[in-house]
C-alpha cells in the first residue's frame, strides 16, 4: 500500500525560515509514515475575487497541489499575535472560487516554531478557527514548539531528543489520522 501523499504549507516567505527549516526536518521524520512535498506560496498573487474566473497559474498550481493532497501540514510562524499575511492568502486561494474550496475535508495538522515560551500558539489558535471555517478535518493535531539554535542540526534533523521523540508522536498521530480517513470509502453524493 503506498504511503499518503502530504502536502507541507510553511507560513512563512522569508529565506531563512526556522518554521522552513522546522518542516523540512518533519518531513524528514515523517518519511518512514508518508511522503511530503513544501507546496510554496511565495508566489502567489494578493487574493483578488476579480481574478476567480481566470484564475493565475500559481493559483492553479497551488490549488491542484492541495487538492491532490491526502493531508495537509501547516508549519507557521507567529506575526503580532496572529498568522502571517502570505499564509492568510494562501488560504483564501485555496478557498475560492465558491464551490471550488481544496482545503475541504482535509485532514490537517498545524504547527510552528518562534522563540517565545510559548511557540506559536496564538497564532495557530487563530489558524485553527480559520481551517475549521475552512472544512479542515482538524482532530487535536496542534504542536507548540519553541524555537532554539538545536532544534534542527546541521544535517536537518530534529536535534533535541526529547523534542524530537514529541514530535514523532505528532507525526505518527496525523499519519494515523491520513491513513484512517484515506482508507474510508468516498461518500456518494445523493
Amino acid at each position: 500500500m503506498a504511503k499518503p501523499h502530504i502536502a507541507i504549507v510553511v507560513g512563512s516567505n522569508r529565506r531563512e525560515s526556522i518554521n522552513r527549516k522546522l518542516a523540512q526536518a518533519l518531513a524528514k521524520l515523517g518519511a518512514d509514515k508518508f511522503d511530503a512535498n513544501i507546496v510554496g506560496i511565495d508566489d502567489l498573487p494578493m487574493f483578488n475575487q476579480d481574478s476567480e474566473g481566470n484564475l493565475p497559474a500559481e493559483v492553479v498550481r497551488f490549488k491542484s497541489e492541495i487538492a491532490r493532497a491526502d493531508g495537509v501540514l501547516i508549519v507557521t510562524p507567529e506575526h503580532d499575535r496572529s498568522i502571517p499575511a502570505v499564509l492568510k492568502n494562501a488560504i483564501d486561494w485555496g478557498a475560492r472560487p465558491y464551490g471550488k474550496n481544496s482545503w475541504a475535508g482535509k485532514p490537517t495538522f498545524i504547527t510552528g516554531t518562534s522563540p517565545g515560551a510559548i511557540g506559536s500558539a496564538i497564532a495557530q489558535q487563530h489558524l485553527r478557527s480559520i481551517m475549521v471555517s475552512m472544512g479542515t478535518i482538524l482532530q487535536g493535531g496542534e504542536a507548540y514548539v519553541t524555537f532554539k539554535p538545536d532544534l534542527v542540526d546541521a544535517e536537518g534533523n530534529i536535534g533535541d531528543e526529547t523534542t524530537r521523540k514529541f514530535l514523532q508522536g505528532f507525526l505518527d498521530q496525523f499519519a494515523s489520522l491520513v491513513a484512517r480517513l484515506s482508507a474510508q470509502p468516498a461518500r456518494s453524493a445523493a
